[in-house]
């Protein structure tokens, strides 16, 4: 995203008085829950400069214990990280903004072009690891900007999101043999800039920064449109970022970035049931603050993550440059009594 100027909150109306800490958010919403983090990434190569933005996780489907995380520097291209944040390999690809993952097709939304947006398509060998490019998709008038996919059996044909930077979102097919292409099979447009997404099923939920939580289904070329969450300063407080799914004893859970406060709204699906905040608070590897892109991931990953991952990208690493967090989803789903 870009940072935004906010309407002045409390703390800045009395700062000269109260001295309010540096940092501290203008507007909070109900008490988030506290967690920290297992574990972080090395920081991305670009300092200095609000560079991290999205991760994407990919599972080794010959050993489902074993992952790679895929995360976007979005000024210089996308890293490859293991589960003990280890940088593994960087494929230098420009203005990359979200990722994501299904099967070994990684796919991010490429800004290189701020007037013609575009998909940016490569292949993932998880076994060296090792991303190659094979090619760019055109998606129509726009600067990309937000990217998700919908979960797929292996060899299912691919369905992507994609968001215009101005709220348009975009869904279709794509295909990658040969050079990439996207056919548009429906789109929406959203009043104002969105950028998270997540598929849920055949239902997509897009994050609209300062509107709240859309979710969309498919009509004709269009869409059924529902605001489900708004922006109001007690769930979500704006910017409203990164989406996340994740199923915990049965039921499916949607995570949600509240940027504005360094907190993260949990819902139960598929009714949008709001159960909760939680916050990524300061320990071993420090708290997590205006998080962008999110990931969450069931699963046993050993020892360190026996059940699932919850993965935040950090805006505010300093002294290095900005990284991504893990923290132990059974962490946070006992936090919030789930």
């Amino acid at each position: 995203m870009i940072r935004m100027l906010k309407p002045l909150g409390a703390c800045a109306a009395v700062a000269a008085l109260a001295g309010c800490a540096a940092g501290e958010p203008m507007i909070t919403g109900l008490p988030p829950v506290a967690v920290t983090a297992s574990g972080e990434t090395a920081p991305v190569g670009t300092g200095r400069a609000d560079a991290a933005d999205d991760p994407a996780i990919w599972v080794d489907p010959a050993n489902p214990g074993r992952a790679l995380i895929i995360a976007t520097d979005k000024k210089a291209g996308l890293h490859v990280y293991d589960l003990t944040g280890k940088d593994l390999a960087f494929l230098k690809s420009g203005l990359v903004n979200n990722v994501d993952v299904v099967g070994d097709i990684v796919v991010a939304s490429d800004r290189n072009d701020g007037v013609n947006a575009h998909l940016a398509v490569y292949r993932l060998d998880g076994a060296k690891p090792a991303l190659t490019a094979l090619g760019r998709a055109a998606a129509g008038r726009g600067e990309a900007y937000g990217l998700c996919l919908k979960k797929t059996a292996p060899g299912a044909p691919i369905t992507a999101a994609l968001i215009v930077k101005d709220g348009t979102v975009r869904v279709g097919t794509l295909t990658v043999d040969g050079t990439p292409t996207f056919t548009v099979q429906w789109e929406h447009k959203i009043a104002t800039q969105s950028e998270g997404c997540v598929f849920d099923g055949d239902t997509l939920y897009v994050g609209e920064e300062v509107g709240g939580l859309w979710e969309l289904k498919q009509n004709g070329t269009g869409a059924a449109a529902r605001l489900v969450a708004p922006i109001d300063n007690q769930r979500l407080v704006a910017d409203l970022e990164g989406l996340a799914t994740i199923d915990h004893k049965g039921q499916r859970y949607l995570i949600a970035s509240s940027q504005g406060d360094n907190a993260y709204a949990v819902f139960r699906l598929p009714g949008v049931e709001y159960v909760g905040r939680f916050a990524v608070a300061a320990g071993a590897f420090g708290a997590t603050s205006e998080t962008d892109g999110i990931e969450a991931i069931a699963g046993n990953f050993g020892a360190a993550y026996p059940d699932g991952i919850f993965l935040a990208q950090d805006g505010d690493n300093a002294p290095k440059a900005q990284n991504f967090k893990l923290v132990r989803w059974d962490q946070i789903a006992t936090a919030l009594g789930l």
